[in-house]
């Protein structure tokens, strides 16, 4: 950690040549993640004759990374959605050149004061829930909400046709599936095949996607407050549901369906997301982005445990991953294909 910290010392220096005395102090790993090495520091300079402290974060590309993600654009959309209403942390600085840490990285403002939650546990926010769940899906449905091109996203980003948005995402994740498939899962392929000859209807726009809002990857202070939504290194252009989908999964809600996201009642939590993202929810196109959750859910499990057994990543939350949350999603297509094979046969 010494080393790293010196030499992101002398970065911060480089990029500020207009203050002096540049040190980084406590710095510390932040575990988790399938795609950045994440650091916590302060940084203390000298600025026109003043200390200043500020506290910061650093997300390197890691040496082996679970999901290949361009950080650019995870930067981008912090930069894009700063000053919107969404709260993001200030992205800062964005360095692709290797010289400085080895590997591409990015900083940016650390929120403090907050927390965030696992969704592993049964009842993660206690009495807060009740203030939290009308942010929470009010902020994912004001991201749904923002034109791409208004907030300087579009120029950076893929764009697919409006029927293709369902194809291009299913398509990845099977060729991630595809790769690091350890041993056969007939119900996955099958789900797959399901999910081919049931397209979902075509957003009426293409809109921002997360790709990875849920119970976790949001932080949240002790007055209830969402003071921060992270992790975008999954985002891109496309059908809005496919966020809304991901978010009220089973698996971020401790298995409880009923509770998406374990702070309120299902449909009262797709209620409030119309009213803030303006869409209307096609049941059957929100059904789809459902199965494909866990269809890409699976393939990401998949892949962390090929990482961790096969020695690529030893961080015990790829063993985790890979163990309990394919257990959940299994169980998921296990519910709903019996009855999806019924429907299409009838």
């Amino acid at each position: 950690m010494e080393e790293l910290a010196k030499k992101f010392a002398e970065y911060l220096q480089h990029k500020m040549p207009h203050v002096s005395d540049v040190e980084v102090r406590d710095l510390s790993r932040i575990h988790g993640g399938a795609s950045r090495e994440t650091y916590r520091l302060m940084g203390h300079w000298v600025e026109e004759g003043a200390a200043v402290t500020k506290p910061l974060i650093l997300r390197r590309d890691p040496e082996v990374s679970l999901i290949e993600t361009e950080r650019d654009l995870e930067f981008n959309a912090y930069l894009a959605f700063h000053g919107t209403g969404i709260p993001v942390p200030e992205a800062l600085f964005l360095e692709l050149d290797t010289k400085w840490l080895e590997r591409p990285f990015f900083v940016m403002e650390q929120i403090t004061e907050s927390e965030a939650a696992s969704p592993f546990l049964p009842d993660p926010y206690g009495d807060l829930a009740d203030k939290l769940a009308p942010q929470f899906f009010g902020i994912l449905g004001q991201i749904s909400a923002h034109e791409p091109d208004a907030i300087g996203l579009a120029e950076n980003m893929d764009h697919p046709a409006l029927d293709a948005c369902w194809r291009e995402q299913l398509d990845y994740w099977v060729g991630e599936i595809d790769k690091d498939a350890l041993e056969p899962n007939p119900l996955l392929r099958s789900a797959i095949r399901w999910l081919r000859r049931n397209p979902p209807p075509p957003p009426a726009r293409l809109s921002m996607v997360h790709g990875d809002y849920r119970t976790g990857n949001f932080l949240y202070n002790t007055s209830g407050e969402i003071t921060a939504i992270l992790d975008w290194e999954m985002c891109h252009l496309g059908d809005p549901l496919e966020d809304l989908a991901w978010a009220i999964d089973p698996l971020w809600a401790f298995e409880n369906g009923d509770r998406p996201a374990s702070l309120m009642e299902r449909e009262a939590a797709l209620a409030l997301w119309e009213e803030a993202s303006g869409f209307k929810i096609n049941r059957t196109g929100l059904l789809w982005w459902e199965i494909f959750s866990a269809v890409k859910g699976l393939a990401i499990w998949i892949s962390a445990g090929k990482e961790f057994q096969t020695g690529g990543n030893a961080d015990p939350i790829m063993g985790l991953s890979s163990w309990y949350c394919t257990d959940v999603h299994t169980r998921v297509l296990a519910k709903w294909m019996p009855k999806l094979r019924a429907e299409e046969r009838s």
